[in-house]
């Protein structure tokens, strides 16, 4: 498997470049604004996003100005929910670092979520880049709505399979999708083409969540989050969905009690794990991974050959067989 920095050598000047343009588009004249906007850019994540923008416009042109408005509006938005979730979940750590509302509360979390989605709206309309701010509204508008169904369904525990991925299509695919719509939007590719690439980022989005859910039932997992946690949360996810439904009702409302209690203690954690492993929940939601890492796949290899085209198919390697 390729590393994440082999991957983005297609566009490493591009990130460089596409680096300082969003840290001089972060500053702020107001002291303390810019004192947390110094401090959420040092946490900054393994930048999937804008790569997967950068590529999906080399994959069809050249990248343009446009594309890196297209790349930092995301890069904006994206950090906007990170904050505004944080909150939501009452959550005191992020990459490892203290969260915006650990360190200065929530109410000035949620004005600095708010502060980046409106720089991100004034990005779009002082460069004219309305077909991307399109794209990346309509995602931010449907991760909305993924996180208040996925809240109102874990009070019932009642989710189906076809309710997760359509919760997990809405809470993650649909800005992995915009990533690479916007991208190929910017290099001027066709309609059909736009559609095809954010189709394939829809595939490495959900294929993207349940590797991360599959995370959640690994004790030692190098992701930060200890094993059980999706479960304390009474998230209910692909593997624990497949698991209950191999068992009588009886079995399933003893599980479901755990999850729905309070607070389920270690031994209980485990037990739910050990359930899921038993009932073949893992290797169920590792096939249908691999099913949306194919089409994704698939995708991919219907555009003609290239340098970007070989790193968005290494990036499909990646998303599926990372460790954290």
């Amino acid at each position: 498997m390729a590393s994440l920095d082999q991957i983005k050598a297609p566009v490493k000047e591009e990130l460089k470049e596409f680096e300082k343009y969003f840290g001089q588009y972060m500053k702020s004249n107001v002291s303390l604004l810019d004192i947390i906007i110094k401090y959420v850019l040092k946490s900054k994540g393994k930048q999937m996003r804008p790569m997967l923008v950068l590529l999906s416009a080399k994959l069809f042109g050249e990248i343009t100005t446009d594309t890196f408005h297209a790349a930092s509006m995301i890069e904006l938005m994206h950090t906007a929910t990170l904050i505004h979730d944080d909150v939501v979940d009452e959550s005191y750590k992020r990459r490892g670092m203290f969260s915006v509302n650990a360190l200065w509360r929530n109410k000035i979390s949620v004005l600095i979520g708010d502060y980046l989605l409106a720089k991100g709206m004034l990005l779009a309309v002082d460069n004219s880049a309305f077909d991307s701010l399109r794209i990346v509204s309509d995602a931010v508008k449907e991760m909305s709505e993924g996180e208040l169904l996925q809240i109102e369904k874990a009070r019932k525990l009642d989710i189906s399979e076809e309710l997760y991925f359509e919760i997990i299509r809405k809470k993650t695919a649909v800005l992995i999708a915009a990533c690479s719509a916007s991208g190929a939007q910017t290099a001027k590719a066709s309609t059909g083409n736009i559609q095809k690439i954010k189709s394939m980022g829809e595939s490495i989005g959900i294929a993207f969540q349940i590797k991360d859910d599959l995370f959640d039932f690994i004790p030692g997992n190098k992701t930060g989050k200890s094993a059980g946690n999706d479960i304390r949360e009474k998230k209910i996810t692909l593997p624990l969905i497949y698991a209950l439904h191999q068992v009588s009702s009886a079995e399933k409302k003893q599980i479901l009690k755990i999850i729905s209690s309070k607070s389920p203690s270690k031994t209980q954690l485990k037990s739910v794990i050990e359930f899921v492993e038993k009932k073949g929940g893992f290797e169920y939601a590792a096939k249908r991974m691999d099913e949306y890492k194919m089409k994704a796949t698939d995708i991919l290899m219907s555009f003609p050959e290239s340098l970007a085209r070989a790193s968005l198919l290494e990036f499909v390697e990646y998303v599926t067989s990372r460790d954290k």
